[in-house]
């Protein structure tokens, strides 16, 4: 519905949802939440076979977006380890790799991703939501937020790998469900009875991926963030964007996190 405009970027490929739903058969004692408890059964499985996904974490759950032309090697990459359904009318119908047989192609193994720079800001973020029906006594802060409270403009010190702080702020309605991701201090602009977060309130710092625009085409970002976290049991939220990625890990752990994804960038040289 959105008019065309040389202001907007579309990007030409069309891209499918997938949601991981929990069967209870997680390990015990396993902690970590967010896009690392699936980094080593769908990231990682799906960066080896060159599926570029975007990711987003909301407060409910975990969204992986994949080209629809890739369906058949997702499906093909993730049947042995997930029972996977397709919506249909409303329907959860089972799908099968025959389904989507016809013209898969076994992927050539893809060239080592490229090690992008990791920047982690001052800011401290909650990820809340929102009960719908209260949505209306926040709907004009959340205007102002999200379309007039500009950044700064951007300039060489904001490349700095030293940043002080960021400005983010991330709202998504699925299915009625709301999500949002903002600042410590932009979230006392709002009524604090009316956003939700978890018992603790806990608070997070960011780890924002990437040195330029990372577009869509590059796979394995999200693999090389998520999976050294999984590994140490570190909770982590990741959103995709155009320009960079941002994954969100507990406060306390921010130093470990950095240490790990040093040791990662090291490594990978």
């Amino acid at each position: 519905e959105l008019p065309p405009s040389e202001f907007m970027q579309v990007a030409d490929s069309t891209w499918l949802v997938l949601s991981v739903v929990s069967n209870g058969r997680e390990p015990p004692g396993c902690q970590a939440t967010g896009v690392t408890k699936i980094a080593r059964s769908v990231i990682a499985p799906l960066a080896e076979h060159h599926v570029s996904v975007l990711m987003l974490s909301t407060y409910q759950t975990d969204f992986i977006l994949v080209r629809e032309r890739d369906l058949p090697v997702v499906i093909h990459t993730l049947a042995g380890e997930f029972d996977i359904y397709k919506e249909e009318s409303g329907e959860c119908v089972p799908v099968t790799c025959d389904d989507v047989s016809n013209g898969f192609l076994k992927p050539k193994p893809p060239a080592s991703p490229t090690l992008h720079p990791v920047q982690s800001p001052q800011t401290r973020f909650c990820v809340l939501t929102v009960a719908p029906d209260t949505l209306p006594a926040i709907a004009t802060m959340l205007i102002d937020v999200l379309f007039y409270s500009h950044s700064p403009p951007w300039d060489a010190a904001t490349s700095s790998q030293d940043l002080d702080s960021i400005t983010f702020f991330s709202f998504s309605l699925i299915e009625g469900y709301i999500s949002i991701v903002m600042d410590a201090e932009t979230q006392k602009r709002f009524p604090s009875d009316l956003l939700l977060t978890s018992s603790t309130g806990e608070l997070w710092r960011m780890v924002r991926i990437g040195g330029q625009p990372l577009g869509f085409d590059e796979c394995g970002i999200v693999a090389q963030i998520a999976e050294p976290l999984a590994a140490a049991d570190i909770s982590a939220y990741y959103i995709s964007t155009f320009n960079f990625d941002h994954a969100l890990v507990p406060e306390e752990g921010i130093a470990e996190v950095i240490q790990l994804l040093q040791q990662r960038q090291e490594s990978g040289r």
